[in-house]
């Protein structure tokens, strides 16, 4: 059965840290809304260590979600576990529908995260967090002394290695074509560092381990070849989670929606925070900025239709 619901004056679509820190802003502002999401925590759920958050020292994704958790309760926030399947404008406002309700809003603050592109390779999933890692400067530090290979030719590998090249023992840098594509000074920064050896039209076949990530497989030039290597760091780009919001939003080329740098997109009243904006820099702590900034442009817009 679909509920209609009272107007509000934002619905907020999302509960990582982008979604959460918007909904206390919008409690702690007295605020009419709702935060709505499949689950509660987005990349909470996923990640291994969280060491390069302001404040908390050290602390598993687990154990930040429980904290996250608990700073909800504490402003009264309640996430709704609700699927959204369409936004859609009626005038200056809009209806958010979800697989079990529909809203009426004054804004919409979006904040949907992204999502790994993967491998799809054997041993990548049973070994995810146990060497298998989708974010250097996240899990960088675990990997220290060891040999680590970075899959990937774009910026974010390259980035990654250089995150990595005064904390891993040896680093492999697998690309499956025959040129980087980065940025140029990465390129001549990995190329003058011996630690790095650069693995050209190399095709990850398979992630080996027994409980922990022991070695990566990969075919090169048709011959089968392993690294022996205690993580496996994968940097092939991200999904943003933007699917519902096609049509809506002006998208940029890799799917992510624009804004500025007010998080305001292409349609006034609708606000976008964290790994699903244009920003491209997946880290908790901008999320948790475009959130606040999401939360209080989109509080100065319905005061600004009042007047």
């Amino acid at each position: 059965m679909v509920l209609v619901m009272k107007e509000y004056d934002t619905i907020i679509i999302g509960a990582g840290i982008a979604g959460l820190t918007a909904a206390m802003y919008a409690a702690r502002k007295r605020m009419r809304f709702e935060i709505v999401s499949t689950d509660f925590g987005g990349q909470f759920m996923v990640s291994g260590e969280v060491l390069n958050y302001p404040g908390l020292v050290k602390a598993s994704g687990i154990e930040f979600r429980s904290i996250m958790q608990k700073q909800m309760e504490f402003n009264k926030v309640n996430v709704l576990i609700e699927t959204v399947r369409e936004v859609r404008r009626r005038g200056a406002d809009f209806k958010v529908m979800t697989d079990k309700s529909e809203y009426d809003t004054k804004s919409v603050i979006i904040a949907t995260g992204s999502l790994p592109r993967k491998l799809n390779v054997p041993g990548e999933e049973r070994l995810d967090k146990k060497g298998v890692t989708y974010c250097s400067i996240c899990d960088g530090p675990l990997f220290a002394g060891m040999d680590v290979a970075v899959v990937g030719s774009g910026n974010a590998a390259l980035e990654a290695v250089d995150f990595l090249k005064d904390i891993a023992s040896k680093i492999y840098l697998v690309i499956r074509g025959d040129r980087l594509k980065g940025h140029e000074y990465l390129q001549e920064r990995l190329k003058e560092n011996p630690k790095v050896e650069i693995l050209f039209n190399a095709q990850t076949t398979e992630i080996l381990g027994d409980g922990l990530v022991s070695g990566h497989k990969y075919k090169q030039n048709g011959e089968e070849k392993k690294l022996d290597v205690g993580g496996v760091i994968i940097e092939i780009g991200r999904i943003p989670n933007t699917e519902p919001f096609k049509g809506l939003v002006e998208l940029d080329e890799d799917g992510h929606i624009k804004i500025d740098c007010q998080c305001h997109t292409s349609v006034p009243g609708i606000f976008a925070a964290g790994d699903c904006a244009s920003g491209h820099e997946y880290q908790y702590v901008i999320s948790a900025g475009q959130g606040c900034m999401a939360l209080i442009k989109a509080a100065k817009y319905l005061a600004n239709l009042k007047s």
